[in-house]
């Protein structure tokens, strides 16, 4: 009996080590990938594509990603608007294109005419210690590299270098989503002079590493000037109670200062499986948002 118990044990702590082992690299060797990713839609005539340049602010080759619009090589003489998007915690330039869909969203808003054709950049966010589900990319300068310094001013330039861009900052959106939606404050905010059009998709608007990187502290010491140029958009998932909560603080700052601003707080959140979860919430969610972008450039006089 001992023996027959001893075996059962055995067996059990081995099913045990084995599922442990699988959980861990599901969740921290893959990514946690999503259990009913969103599909993208073939023949839509948009192309992703990786590009690399060198980073002086990074000390190495950084790769982006650029989706340009639909006509960009019929009109030679057309300039377009530009939309940066950032990644999350454990993701890179290819996050948008190879979990989000981000191809059907674009196309589906070009055909129904909420967003006129722009230049669609994907950075890659992460900082020196790479990607890593334990922690979020640093979207600032600081000991790990100077990323805000990558995003906020080096690859702007890079892209107006290579790519036929609109100049002026109304015609620029910097977004992102999780971590990403931090990032995109953090950086926005210090480089108005790029970017006026800022989003979030279930972010955060306070940081661990200080005040410096809160952008609920942040844009309460903007000029005058510099809060009436901004344009914001805001969503968190109902599920993520503590994001969500951040978001609801920052669109209470938002309208104490009298910035302009949308904020939704809709059904779901992060998580592995489901409609409304995961990256089927932020593939859903970036129609909004990139709506609301399409809103702000044609407002602007931008043609579709």
């Amino acid at each position: 009996m001992k023996i027959k118990n001893s075996q059962i044990l055995i067996s059990l702590l081995g099913a045990i080590a084995l599922l442990t082992t699988a959980g861990y690299y599901y969740v921290f060797i893959l990514g946690a990938p999503q259990l009913d990713p969103p599909q993208e839609q073939a023949n839509t005539g948009l192309k992703f594509q990786l590009a690399t340049f060198n980073s002086q602010a990074m000390g190495a080759v950084r790769s982006y990603g650029v989706i340009l619009p639909p006509d960009y090589h019929k009109n030679q003489q057309k300039r377009y608007p530009v939309i940066f998007l950032l990644h999350g915690g454990h993701d890179d330039a290819r996050a948008y294109a190879d979990k989000y869909a981000i191809i059907e969203v674009l196309h589906e808003l070009y055909q129904t005419k909420k967003l006129p054709p722009s230049i669609v950049i994907t950075p890659d966010g992460n900082d020196n210690r790479g990607s890593s589900p334990l922690y979020d990319p640093d979207y600032f300068d600081g000991p790990n590299g100077k990323v805000g310094t990558l995003i906020g001013s080096e690859l702007v330039q890079v892209v107006k270098s290579r790519y036929r861009t609109l100049e002026k900052p109304q015609f620029w959106a910097l977004g992102g989503i999780s971590s990403g939606g931090w990032g995109a404050f953090n950086i926005g905010l210090r480089y108005l002079n790029n970017f006026d059009i800022l989003f979030s998709h279930s972010g955060y608007f306070t940081d661990s590493s200080g005040s410096q990187n809160s952008p609920e502290q942040i844009v309460q010491q903007l000029p005058i000037p510099d809060r009436k140029q901004l344009r914001i958009y805001l969503d968190a998932g109902v599920n993520d109670t503590n994001l969500l909560a951040s978001t609801k603080a920052f669109n209470a700052t938002l309208n104490q200062l009298g910035i302009a601003h949308v904020f939704y707080a809709f059904p779901g959140g992060h998580g592995l499986s489901g409609a409304d979860i995961g990256w089927n919430y932020f593939h859903k969610h970036l129609k909004d948002s990139l709506s609301y972008v399409g809103k702000q450039f044609k407002n602007l006089g931008v043609r579709i």
